[in-house]
């Protein structure tokens, strides 16, 4: 219908805006208070924006014969709470979720989901008692969310009051707790606000400046912003399905490194463990892009072991037929022939070795290494008292993994110098085949263990994932001196000036 809060919404996306805090609780307050004596009359509904309709008065109101329909559009779909998804219609407490939903979408004109960042990172000037009242309200666990729609009229209410007129009165204190159960924000769908990054006490920091040129792929540039996207909620919330079995929980970084390292395909079942969504991976809008580039590199890989393989095999049969034709030439030109065929045969040998061994088909979005079964698999055992770590880790899972205390100036300490990795990794020589340009500043961890890493984060501003995970097997390989304990460095290339 034309006169849908979707279709207006619709409309302003369209041309770039949003609805202001002010807006969104004129539209907002009305609707809960509507919404919460609606159900106290016994009635069950879906809030999304395809069942609200603006009425003649230009105020918004629940269409009773649209709210019976579940809605199709994945936009209004984002804004029922994860109990309804299997088809049963929406008491109080689902509604919370779904007013929540449309506070966040007419505040950000983003929805719901996967991916969604806290508003304040969106949109300037927002307050913190907005983030503080979608936390409640998006909790995904019924059990644990609010269900009085009037304390939540009041909470927006208070957000912008001259906004509406005031809701009937309420008790606000059930936002947080009532009957017996408490309001756990921890299960909400809005990620948790990040965590001021620290140095630990065995970590040194190297910063250099280096140089060279790299051409940008706009593709990987699209994969790392939506990569960076996904690391805002760092919870272990999703699972795979894949042979019958779960695979999981991983954060969504995590997933992303197990679908690069093709654990999983797009064909394979995932499921959301905080709204309970489940479908393949192909049709999850921000992992599917991640997928598609996988199996992209397994084709190419494919296509070139198949190329090799048909080159070498005509070579071969080239080979035998020229063997018998210069036979007839006579014994001395044969012998010189079969030199220059076997010569041949050789160097064709060896090119297809090379192939195989060089072509190394990473996935483009500057993945980071991810856990692979949990702190079993990546500790294999110990060795002199200390654990010692299984390779290909990220360097914060090595770091992780690694219980042994480290604390300044107790044996804990830091092993190796910050000169003995300075004369290693300052010079940025390893990694002068990546292509980094001037412009690119580069950030890399190493966790060391026994003269290898074990473990390596690398980052790049501008995002490039091609770079980075050039640079992340460049580092793999250096040789730093042995030690049994791990040890952490941080390096920083600034960008040219």
């Amino acid at each position: 219908m034309e006169n849908t809060l979707r279709a207006d919404l619709d409309q302003l996306h369209s041309a770039g805006k949003n609805l202001s805090l002010h807006q969104t609780i004129a539209i907002l307050v009305p609707l809960a208070v509507e919404t919460a004596q609606r159900h106290a009359a016994g009635m069950r509904f879906y809030v999304h924006p395809s069942s609200i309709i603006r009425a003649q008065n230009h105020r918004y109101q629940i269409s009773i014969e649209l709210a019976h329909q579940l809605p199709v559009s994945p936009r209004d779909r984002a804004c029922l709470a994860p109990e309804e998804r299997a088809g049963g219609t929406g008491n109080a407490r689902a509604n919370v979720y779904a007013i929540g939903a449309l506070l966040y979408e007419l505040l950000t004109g983003d929805v719901v989901g996967p991916g969604m960042r806290r508003p304040s990172e969106l949109v300037a000037g927002i307050p913190d008692v907005v983030e503080e009242i979608l936390g409640k309200a998006l909790v995904a666990d019924p059990t644990h969310r609010p269900d009085d729609l009037l304390a939540l009229a009041q909470a927006l209410h208070h957000l912008a009051p001259t906004a509406s007129g005031p809701p009937p009165p309420a008790d606000e204190s059930h936002l947080d707790a009532d009957a017996g159960f408490t309001v756990d924000v921890s299960m909400s769908m809005l990620p948790p606000v990040p965590r001021s990054s620290s140095v630990s006490p065995f970590e040194m920091r190297v910063v250099e400046s280096r140089k060279k040129p790299v051409i940008r792929d706009e593709r990987v540039h699209e994969l790392s912003a939506v990569k960076a996207q996904l690391e805002s909620d760092p919870r272990p919330r999703y699972v795979v399905v894949k042979g019958g079995m779960d695979h999981g929980p991983f954060s969504a970084v995590e997933l992303l490194q197990q679908i690069a390292t093709h654990n999983f395909i797009d064909a394979d079942i995932l499921r959301d463990s905080l709204s309970n969504d489940e479908r393949p991976i192909k049709e999850w809008e921000q992992f599917a892009p991640f997928a598609e580039q996988a199996r992209l590199h397994r084709d190419i890989k494919a296509e070139k072991a198949a190329l090799e393989r048909t080159v070498v095999n005509e070579q071969r049969s080239t080979r035998g037929k020229a063997f018998f034709g210069i036979l007839a030439v006579g014994a001395v030109l044969a012998v010189a022939t079969i030199w220059f065929i076997k010569a041949r045969g050789k160097k064709s040998d060896d090119v297809a070795v090379h192939g195989d061994t060089a072509v190394n088909i990473e996935m483009e979005g500057a993945l980071k290494g991810g856990k692979k079964g949990g702190s079993g698999a990546r500790v294999l055992g110990s060795q002199g008292g200390f654990p010692m770590l299984a390779g290909g880790q990220s360097c914060e899972s090595a770091q992780s993994a690694y219980v042994e205390e480290m604390k300044i100036g107790q044996h804990g300490q830091a092993d190796i110098t910050a000169g003995q990795y300075g004369a290693i990794l300052n010079s940025g020589s390893y990694f002068g085949g990546c292509g980094v340009p001037d412009s690119m500043s580069i950030n890399i961890c190493a966790a060391v263990q026994n003269g290898r890493a074990v473990g390596v984060s690398v980052t790049t501003s501008p995002p490039n994932g091609r770079v980075a995970a050039c640079i992340n097997s460049s580092v793999r390989r250096l040789n730093f001196p042995a030690h049994p304990k791990l040890d952490v460095t941080r390096t920083t290339f600034a960008a040219a000036h």
